[in-house]
């Protein structure tokens, strides 16, 4: 070996620096239990200083697990959820295995039939899949099968829905314009094939009758910032709309522009939303009020949730944050009074 070349760290130069032995250090790997916590102590301090990671070819070979874990994605995909994608591999990465990205053609049945053969191959010890999969659980289990958990909030085609469909933010968001003394409203809608799109536009109609405010319209969009512009643009110079709702960030972006170029100060004359808090929107002039979309707590809890099956542990706690979260900028302000 070259001399310059960078070995490894061992299971011995763990043991070595946290004063226990090897066989200490290999049964707190295999997550055997039992161990005292000062010991857990050392051995993960240990294991931190040195960067230690487990040889997963040689725990293969010896204990025939794979420390690989698959997450299956539908194909073709509208997008990648690369935030979620990013906060499961880092968990998974830290306890000790491999996140690899399985990408599966055909509808829910083929996919169903697809996982089934990954689960029963032995390749890996974990999948997870972010769409349904409809009959999987009824398929008989041996002691060789991977642990496996659907999340289920994602379409075919990837779409958002469940949880992260939920559109009760736009409830809040309303409500506190209404509070501000709004009456006199704008959607701009994303397209209707997306079910959070329709959510956030069905909460819209009815928390807008429910406080007894006025709607000018709902205009459906194409999640760009092109059709929000156009929405307000094509406002009469007497418009009383004093607030638009917009469905994500980029069209949010391209009302507030409209209101720019045709002199509307914002939030001064017209009061902006969006959805997905987007960093852009977090940087731009006026910063953007919109939704918080925690795909990273997602991703975090449905890669813990696999590990801990895999393991044998019980399920982690759930009581986490709400996914979507309003977070107020300075886009929105109080309703101005129009002559």
């Amino acid at each position: 070996m070259p001399d310059n070349a960078v070995r490894r760290p061992t299971i011995i130069q763990v043991a070595r620096l946290a004063q226990v032995s090897h066989q200490t250090v290999s049964r707190y790997l295999r997550h055997n239990g039992g161990l005292k916590p000062d010991t857990v102590r050392r051995v993960e301090a240990a294991i931190e200083e040195l960067g230690y990671r487990p040889n997963l070819v040689a725990r293969s070979m010896r204990t025939r697990r794979t420390g690989r874990l698959a997450v299956l994605l539908p194909a073709p995909a509208l997008l990648l959820p690369t935030r979620l994608l990013s906060a499961a591999a880092a968990v998974a990465h830290e306890a000790g295995f491999l996140m690899e990205v399985v990408s599966v053609e055909g509808g829910p049945q083929e996919r169903s039939e697809r996982a089934w053969e990954l689960i029963s191959s032995g390749q890996v010890e974990g999948v997870l899949s972010l769409s349904s999969l409809p009959g999987l659980s009824d398929q008989p289990r041996t002691a060789s099968s991977a642990a496996f958990v659907v999340v289920g909030e994602y379409d075919d085609e990837l779409r958002g829905i469940g949880e992260l469909a939920d559109a009760s933010v736009v409830g809040e968001i309303i409500e506190h314009l209404a509070g501000l003394g709004h009456r006199h409203f704008l959607h701009v809608a994303g397209p209707d094939a997306w079910s959070s799109a329709r959510a956030r536009r069905q909460v819209y109609l009815e928390v807008i009758e429910r406080l007894g405010l006025v709607s000018h319209g709902v205009v459906d969009g194409d999640w760009s910032a092109q059709c929000a512009y156009d929405a307000v643009r094509a406002l009469p110079d007497t418009s009383p709309v004093t607030a638009v709702i917009a469905a994500n960030d980029p069209m949010a972006t391209g009302a507030v522009r409209a209101a720019l170029d045709r002199g509307w100060g914002v939030p001064q004359r017209l009061s902006v939303s969006g959805w997905d808090d987007l960093e852009l929107g977090r940087f731009a002039t006026p910063s953007l009020s919109s939704v918080v979309v925690d795909r990273e707590e997602q991703g975090r809890v449905a890669m813990e949730r696999l590990i801990a099956l895999i393991r044998g542990e019980p399920e982690p706690d759930a009581a986490r944050l709400p996914l979507n979260r309003l977070v107020l900028r300075e886009s929105t302000g109080p309703a101005p009074v129009l002559g």
